[in-house]
């Protein structure tokens, strides 16, 4: 009798729910890995939700008043009068650099930062001891004191003032939105920066003007009103809403190569899961076969492990999730000193179901497939399934439902990413990685077939094992490889950075950039740095600051530009004249201005620059200097080498009209780094307003920052080797009943333990010297896209990683079948001999 739909899903549940009773040891596995891949991408979404509430929550506090105004070229002035009119507070932040000198004559390169008696507006700015600063005195980083030596009281020189330091910079309220990037905080009052005349025309100084606004004001009406009131200025208006939209930017890059981290690790787990559901659908195979015998119809089979299938996906999930949302407070605290702000940890709903819906997909892409190929075999082929596996496939409903399952899958992955095109890029790279490892095994496995003839019997019965019946050789490759090419691609990575920080770029950088130097001082500067020992090149050239206002007369706002050179259109840029072809320059469009040059403003772009923003020779881009906007004809595009660290600039005008301009110079300098600390003592007395850049120091310091990171991605990288772990560990459990049988027939027929575990040694090492050896491929070529077109660097293949990959997966799986193998020639042959 034919049942329909409703009594064949009656039927079913009934069937599932006694099945259940059993327990679900056997998918323990499934478990694991599920719960794994989950774990991780939920982790990762719920500390980025919380860092994201924490942002918004304290969004004020951050920017340090409800809206700010930002110009690096002159403080905003009648902006001042027109919200002070209408009640808003007002507090007016300056920021710069310059060097700190000890009392033993030892310097540092610090931020320093003149507040008003207003400051902060939002927040408590802690000093200790607490006292406020006076015009006489300075608060210092803890950094600061460690590597100068100093004492609270003693006498510091910052540019011509004589500074006590007071106090400790304990917290700042709003150092998300004003970072100290190349040296450690210096504060101080206004009073004190006039004193150290610092403030020289042309000088590289941020002003900041913030507004805290009276109680029940809307924050965005007001930002509009004053943009309509001010429609030619030259800030940049930021609201509390947005207090550091870079910090945001920085920390869903980072979000999405993690979650997509933990997706390769979930997908790892994927194979984890058709592995085990496949091994307890053959544990079952008796029962299968006596229902089918009854008259059980395909689909109530299907239905009946389906239903149960899922409520163990179910389980699995929900037990990542509570795991993913515990590792998120283990990160939060690891992380404490790296984050922008605390997170606001809770369980967020969208990151949480995100994650649980990627596990649910998972779960069901890879399960459908055994599922509808032990619905669709006969019961007899079942009863011979243990001896000889029928190659049988899913039938087309089960197919489609997979092929469904798949493309939801990818479609979530693509749907839900911040950059679309890399996670769809991500997709074909996984589905590229699965080919390549399934075909890697389908040639291991046809190879050991064609040396069957060999004599060494532990060699020859090793080979068997590769393609004997319902091998695990292709599920181990899989899985282990797509793990280790994950490692192998960050390890890589992460090398061929630190080569370059540590050897190619210090080797072609200049030892100083020295800033802030005013024309009348530059001869004397250039006299000077010449005259010292060691130094074999001074170059020196004006600087000024300017923001892109318009690219081909289009607002900079509504500008087309790619994803990788949208950065040039934020902020300031710096900006030089020159008359002549600056030495080493390769143009690629154009041609360079004639050096008696004197007509309307033209303009040398970077080459990378144009091509992102669509713009050649002969368009037109709109500076804006000093609150002024000027329209600069392209005259020719150039190679900018960035990876040299010397003097480029993005932007080079001719000469002409910039000469009149209010600016300085800047000046890098080469030589023997044994002179270093002489050069940088006797320029900057010599000239206490210039500030003096190690650039080996900024070198030393980027290198930190990527080990710090290093470790999250290779922690994220490790999960994924887990995973792959996990799926090792489950076929080889799947595979023990098997394995018994043949140990015990072969010890019965006079093989000894030492060619059995040397058989055994020869499968499982041909299996992971062939999935390192691939990941090893896979990984490098990953690594080099991206270092050399994500990056734009210069790849070298490391073969010390690479090789410390191959032996690492090959310790791994014999390892793992050894263990395996040691518990199989534990079994006694007598009960196993009686039973069959």
């Amino acid at each position: 009798m034919r049942l329909g739909p409703l009594a064949q899903l009656s039927l079913g549940l009934r069937l599932a729910r006694r099945d259940l009773r059993g327990g679900v040891r056997a998918l323990g596995i499934v478990l694991a890995c599920l719960a794994l891949g989950v774990a991780a991408i939920a982790a990762v979404g719920t500390l980025r939700a919380g860092i994201a509430a924490g942002l918004a929550a304290d969004g004020a506090r951050l920017l340090g008043g409800d809206l700010e105004l930002r110009s690096g070229a002159q403080p905003p002035g009648p902006e001042l009068a027109w919200a002070e009119a209408r009640g808003a507070t007002a507090s007016t932040i300056l920021t710069l650099r310059s060097m700190l000198v000890a009392p033993s004559g030892e310097r540092l390169l610090v931020e320093v930062k003149a507040v008003d008696a207003a400051y902060p507006l939002y927040g408590a700015l802690r000093l200790e001891p607490p006292a406020p600063l006076g015009p006489g005195e300075v608060a210092l980083d803890p950094l600061v004191a460690e590597r100068l030596g100093l004492a609270l009281g003693d006498t510091v020189r910052l540019g011509e003032a004589e500074l006590r330091y007071a106090a400790v910079v304990a917290e700042e309220p709003d150092k998300v939105a004003t970072p100290a990037i190349f040296g450690p905080r210096a504060l101080l009052t206004r009073e004190a920066l006039d004193r150290a005349a610092l403030l020289q025309p042309g000088s590289l100084v941020q002003h900041d003007l913030r507004f805290r606004l009276p109680p029940g004001t809307a924050v965005p009406a007001f930002a509009t009103a004053l943009r309509a009131a001010f429609p030619e200025a030259s800030w940049r208006l930021r609201t509390a809403a947005a207090a550091e939209p870079g910090v945001n930017r920085f920390l869903d890059r980072a979000a999405a190569f993690l979650t997509l981290a933990g997706l390769t690790a979930l997908l790892v787990g994927g194979i984890g899961v058709a592995t085990g559901v496949r091994a307890w659908l053959e544990a079952r195979a008796k029962s299968i076969a006596t229902l089918r015998c009854l008259g059980a119809a395909s689909g109530t089979i299907f239905l009946t492990y389906l239903l149960q299938v899922l409520a163990l996906a179910l389980l699995g999930t929900l037990i990542g999730l509570v795991a993913g949302f515990g590792l998120t407070w283990v990160a939060a605290q690891a992380l404490s000193g790296t984050l922008p702000v605390p997170p606001r940890l809770a369980p967020y709903p969208a990151p949480l179901a995100l994650a649980g819906l990627y596990g649910l997909l998972t779960a069901l892409a890879f399960a459908l497939w055994p599922l509808g190929r032990a619905a669709r075999i006969s019961g007899a082929a079942l009863f011979r399934d243990a001896v000889q596996p029928a190659a049988g496939r899913p039938g087309p409903g089960a197919l489609a439902l997979t092929l469904a399952a798949g493309l939801a899958l990818i479609a979530l992955i693509v749907a839900t990413a911040g950059e679309r095109l890399f996670a769809a890029w991500f997709c074909a790279a996984a589905l590229a990685a699965l080919l390549l490892f399934r075909g890697g095994a389908a040639g291991l496995m046809r190879l050991a077939r064609r040396l069957a003839h060999l004599r060494a019997p532990a060699l020859r019965l090793g080979l068997a094992n590769l393609h004997r019946p319902a091998a695990p050789t292709p599920v181990l490759v899989v899985a282990l490889g797509i793990g280790l090419t994950t490692l192998t691609a960050i390890a890589q990575i992460e090398g061929n950075l630190r080569r370059q920080l540590a050897g190619e770029m210090p080797a072609r950088a200049p030892n100083f950039f020295f800033i802030d130097i005013q024309p009348d001082q530059a001869a004397r500067f250039d006299a000077l740095a010449q005259s010292l020992p060691g130094v074999t090149e001074v170059r020196r050239v004006p600087s000024l600051r300017a923001r892109i206002a318009a690219v081909k007369g289009v607002p900079v706002e509504l500008a087309r530009s790619t994803p990788e050179t949208a950065w040039a259109l934020r902020g300031d840029r710096g900006l030089t004249y020159a008359a002549a072809r600056p030495e080493g320059t390769r143009l690629t469009a154009g041609a360079w201005w004639p050096a008696d040059y004197r007509g309307p403003p033209l303009l040398s772009l970077d080459a990378g620059l144009a091509a992102g923003w669509g713009v050649g020779v002969g368009d037109t881009l709109t500076l804006n200097i000093l609150g002024r906007d000027i329209e600069m004809r392209v005259a020719n595009l150039r190679a900018v080498e960035w990876r040299g660290l010397g003097m480029n600039f993005t932007l080079i005008a001719s000469p002409g009209l910039l000469e009149a301009a209010p600016h300085t110079h800047i000046a890098t300098l080469r030589g023997d780094p044994a002179q270093d600390a002489l050069v940088l003592h006797r320029l900057t007395d010599a000239f206490p307003n210039i500030s003096g850049i190690r650039v080996r120091d900024a070198l030393e310091a980027v290198a930190g920052l990527l080990s710090r990171i290093g470790v999250a991605l290779s922690a994220t990288g490790g999960i994924t080797l887990l995973a792959g772990a996990l799926v090792l560990l489950g076929a080889i459990a799947a595979g023990q009943r098997q394995r018994v049988r043949d140990a015990v027939v072969l010890k019965t027929i006079g093989a000894t333990r030492g060619q059995i575990r040397a058989a055994w040694a020869v499968e499982y090492g041909l299996i992971g010297l062939l999935a390192g050896a691939l990941a090893g491929v896979a990984g490098s070529l990953a690594a080099w896209g991206v270092v050399r077109y994500v990056m734009r660097a210069e790849w070298v293949l490391l073969p010390g990683t690479l090789a410390a990959s191959i032996a690492g997966c090959l310790a791994l799986t014999l390892l793992a079948g050894q263990a395996g193998g040691w518990l199989a020639l534990a079994a006694r042959p007598g009960p196993l001999l009686r039973n069959e």
